[in-house]
């Protein structure tokens, strides 16, 4: 089993910045891709972005150039670096990780993008 927990939402004004923080902890052996999700009022969950063990990584189209994703060396860590942010934007996000076939996330941290 692995836990995940998210960290560093908030109210931020349009074209300011955001990091959030996901730790795993539990059984982290072997943690394959990990990324973040979001879903924002009235809409469906979707990929924001994603990165592999060896550090390749995958943005939606619409975050490109202004989000980036980290993860530390051990993998127990991972980081979306919001910048330029849009309100758009607004939505709770989710940590992911995928482990020997199985998915985990995390409770969610809201991000609130306005004036």
């Amino acid at each position: 089993q692995v836990q995940l927990v998210e960290s560093g939402g908030g109210l931020v004004q349009p074209g300011g910045s955001l990091k959030l923080t996901c730790a795993a902890s539990g059984s982290t052996f072997k943690i394959n891709v990990m990324g973040w999700y979001r879903q924002g009022p009235g809409k469906q969950r979707e990929l924001v972005a994603t990165i592999t063990p060896d550090g390749d990584t995958n943005y939606v189209d619409s975050v490109k150039g202004r989000f980036t994703i980290s993860r530390d060396n051990a993998g127990a860590l991972v980081y979306l670096q919001m910048d330029n942010l849009k309100p758009d934007d607004t939505a709770v996000y989710y940590c992911y990780a995928h482990q020997l076939g199985n998915p985990y996330w995390g409770q969610g941290t809201q991000v609130t993008v306005s004036s």
